[in-house]
């Protein structure tokens, strides 16, 4: 995760049960490149210990004790200076109470008065207490400050109650984090809509045509875009997939959904990662077939073509300053390819062939051509659908430059 990626994270454990999250999410930050100091509460050690976090990060934690040590008259003030982000997870409404007071009595407090960087709480309380008037006044009043909110959720809580008060799971956190440090990214100010997934096309109410695409590389890139700073609309053809955090998400599933869904939206941006049905069958059955009435006959006829209509080739309204199309083939790549990059108006697209083993559907990787409308190509090697789709995106807000 390059966004991730060297950068300085202040992770406060507070005194809640869910601070085992809290080592879940440590260590999710370390595998991600980023140098993770932890301050622990004399309330948190009594749930997790420091060692567990030494553990998955690589690096010494530190609790009230080190507030009287050698280095208690800078290493609040170092911490708040040199770090990235400040994220306090899981916050007690306690730790909510003191930060919107101002009330610094322990180390995790009083580096959140000496902090520099934007703040990221995820509350976790017990039954009632969140919604308690007390609690939404600071929430509200750290809010004003620009005190980022993560959570919480509603669900099972540790007195046996239900309702809200969960700290949400580490990945979610993950994701508000990433927002977080990719707010002021090269697309901060953009819209991007990314399309992704195998579209459905029904044969009867229970059968349809489709394809093997996962979602995957369109999920990436909507990440990455996510990760600059864009903000990201998600149309998305049924997949396995948790949307990233922060997207505004259009769940279609025939070719014509997702039409309808673009022809709603405008942005700087389309990339159309989705892989949208070339035909369908003409006539859909209002019934489920029967085995006993033999083998169907089903007619097909052409799809509508997404990416021509929406980008203007068809004389309808252009609604995006940038259009980026893919290419999935399984002969004469690169051919296909320049013949779509063309007939449907594209500034650039990236072309995969599906019969090799290591990219294309349903894999972890890819290895892609892009091709731009300028004639220039760009090849490149094996690489995570991650990694490629920080490379799409890159070129996406050089475009947009």
């Amino acid at each position: 995760m390059s966004v991730l990626s060297g950068k300085h994270i202040l992770l406060g454990v507070t005194g809640s049960i869910a601070a085992y999250k809290a080592a879940d999410l440590a260590s999710k930050l370390a595998q991600a490149g980023a140098k993770v100091d932890v301050l622990l509460t004399g309330a948190g050690e009594n749930f997790i210990t420091p060692l567990t976090f030494q553990s998955v990060t690589g690096r010494r934690a530190y609790t009230d004790a080190d507030l009287w040590g050698n280095e208690a008259h800078i290493l609040h003030v170092s911490f708040g200076k040199t770090a990235d982000l400040l994220v306090i997870a899981p916050c007690t409404a306690d730790t909510m109470a003191k930060l919107a007071h101002g009330i610094a009595d322990n180390l995790l407090t009083v580096t959140a008065l000496a902090a520099t960087c934007p703040i990221l709480i995820a509350p976790a309380m017990d039954g009632g207490m969140f919604d308690h008037p007390a609690t939404q006044e600071n929430l509200n009043t750290l809010q004003s400050r620009g005190v980022l909110v993560a959570g919480p959720g509603s669900g099972h809580l540790a007195s046996g109650l239900s309702g809200k008060g969960r700290m949400i799971e580490p990945m979610e956190v993950l994701g508000h984090i990433r927002m977080a440090l990719g707010k002021h990214g090269k697309l901060a100010g953009k819209k991007v809509i990314v399309t992704a997934g195998g579209t459905q096309e029904a044969i009867d109410p229970v059968r349809v045509i489709t394809n093997h695409s996962s979602g995957k590389q369109g999920y990436a890139l909507a990440q990455a875009a996510l990760d600059e700073g864009a903000k990201v609309t998600l149309v998305t053809a049924p997949t396995a997939l948790t949307p990233p955090v922060g997207t505004n998400v259009i769940n279609v599933k025939s070719v014509q959904e997702m039409l309808d869904a673009l022809l709603n939206e405008s942005a700087d941006a389309l990339i159309m990662a989705a892989a949208a049905a070339d035909f369908r069958p003409k006539q859909a059955a209002k019934e489920k077939m029967k085995k006993r009435d033999g083998i169907p006959q089903i007619e097909l006829e052409a799809a509508p073509d997404v990416l021509r209509t929406v980008s203007g080739v068809l004389g309808e309204k252009k609604r995006f300053n940038v259009a980026v199309g893919f290419a999935a083939e399984s002969q004469s790549l690169l051919e296909n390819a320049e013949e779509k990059l063309i007939s449907k108006g594209l500034d650039f697209i990236a072309a995969n062939d599906i019969s090799a083993k290591d990219a294309g559907f349903g894999v972890e990787t890819n290895r892609l051509t892009l091709l731009f409308a300028n004639g220039t190509r760009e090849i490149l090697p094996l690489m995570s659908k991650t990694e490629a789709a920080e490379k799409i995106i890159e070129h996406v807000a050089r475009l947009l430059e």
